[in-house]
């Protein structure tokens, strides 16, 4: 009888991530979707006019983003993850639907950013309740799969530069389509999705102030978000502004570079979360460090990708550091959250992950503007990325020094 209750939870806890893949797949693909087709919008809404304004474009998602994130995982840790989850899901659809309508740079500017205010709310939900879910045996490998479908829709939306060059469809076309898919499906993903038993003595969520101070009096919860902000800078840049790297270095066609940018390093990001969901909670059964060891493996990967992205000669070499790149992403990206489950008590996890996404999107925001500004005064691709390369061996460093804290990691 306990092991039919013990199954029955299991596949519970997976349907659970089966539900969420969509969600995750559609929330990154209008984001490949904006650096896809980045020419014919710059095309069409002639008063962005600069690469810097583009940057902005990017920038005031992600400092939205960032600044609502803390608020979106606090109210996620006080009220039903289900209900957070799916309204978040709607108003994105709607925004995406807008998205394709706008007409100038400042309706551009307000969708990303109002964009910015229905995301915030998602990504802290959804890994909290996977982790709720999922206990030690399987959290990395569920977490994983969960950003499988990240990399999905990013992949999808690197051949959205397809459609932004037919004359029959159109960039809008794209931004309108996933709006309208979006919003049919928040209505099943609210009717199926659920909270899970909430445990008779479970401790009361503490208040603002208390959730703020018992975060970061935590060394750990510190060191997490440095090493969780560093890596971002780079992985902002490489999804962000790819298409347009290649198809400025190689005389590539829109499509074409696109595709390229986005379809290899995010298989190799797929991959790669697979494999190190896997070798965390195998490592796991030998030391409590495994997941830790796990993500610092993904930073030396960074080193020589990012500095061969910076140098590649031929559009192949490009492609071969970028798959290495999303190998070193997959491993980095699905350990994030059960190491912030090993240093942080349950009721305060989802606001951590949106105190360690506010901290590092702010910095990717200011990372697309930068990148944008350093181009426009042509400073050399090799050098930009050879500092990224120095700031993910920093990166391995500091999540080598995080603690498990045994005791905060429930069955």
């Amino acid at each position: 009888m306990q092991d039919q209750s013990s199954n029955s939870i299991s596949r519970t806890a997976w349907v659970v991530v089966i539900l969420l893949l969509p969600v995750a797949l559609l929330n990154y693909l209008d984001r490949q979707m904006l650096a896809a087709m980045k020419s014919s919008m710059m095309g069409d809404i002639p008063d962005i006019a600069t690469k810097a304004n583009w940057g902005l474009v990017l920038g005031s998602f992600k400092w939205v983003y960032a600044i609502l994130s803390p608020i979106g995982g606090y109210l996620s840790d006080r009220l039903s993850r289900r209900h957070v989850i799916a309204i978040s899901l709607f108003v994105w659809s709607a925004v995406t639907w807008w998205t394709g309508q706008v007409t100038s740079f400042n309706e551009l500017v307000a969708a990303r950013a109002i964009m910015g205010i229905s995301e915030a709310f998602y990504m802290p939900a959804a890994l909290a309740l996977i982790t709720d879910y999922h206990l030690g045996q399987t959290r990395s490998r569920a977490v994983g799969v969960h950003q499988m479908g990240i990399y999905a829709g990013v992949i999808l939306g690197g051949f959205s530069g397809y459609a932004a060059d037919s004359p029959v469809l159109g960039w809008r076309w794209a931004f309108s389509l996933c709006g309208i898919v979006g919003v049919a499906y928040s209505l099943p993903l609210f009717a199926f999705l659920r909270n899970p038993t909430r445990p008779a003595n479970a401790p009361l969520q503490p208040s603002p102030v208390t959730a703020v101070r018992t975060l970061f009096t935590n060394i750990g919860f510190i060191l997490l978000v440095v090493y969780f902000t560093l890596p971002a800078l780079a992985g902002w840049v490489v999804r962000d502004w790819m298409p347009d790297i290649l198809r400025e270095q190689f005389g590539l066609g829109q499509g074409r570079a696109g595709v390229s940018a986005v379809l290899f390093v995010q298989i190799a990001s797929l991959i790669g979360a697979g494999i190190g969901g896997w070798l965390a909670d195998r490592w796991m059964e030998r030391t409590d460090r495994g997941r830790i060891y796990v993500g610092a493996l993904g930073m030396f990967l960074f080193l020589p990708s990012l500095f061969g992205v910076g140098n590649a000669a031929t559009l192949g070499m490009a492609i071969g550091f970028l798959i290495v790149f999303g190998l070193g992403w997959g491993f980095f990206d699905c350990n994030n959250m059960p190491i912030l489950c090993q240093i942080v008590r349950p009721e305060l996890r989802a606001t951590g992950y949106g105190f360690m996404n506010m901290v590092s999107i702010s910095f990717g925001g200011f990372a697309d503007w930068g990148f944008g500004w350093l181009r426009d005064r042509h400073v050399p691709l090799n050098a930009i990325f050879g500092v990224f390369a120095g700031v993910a061996l920093l990166s391995a460093i500091i999540v080598l020094m995080i603690r498990p804290r045994p005791a905060a990691e429930v069955s």
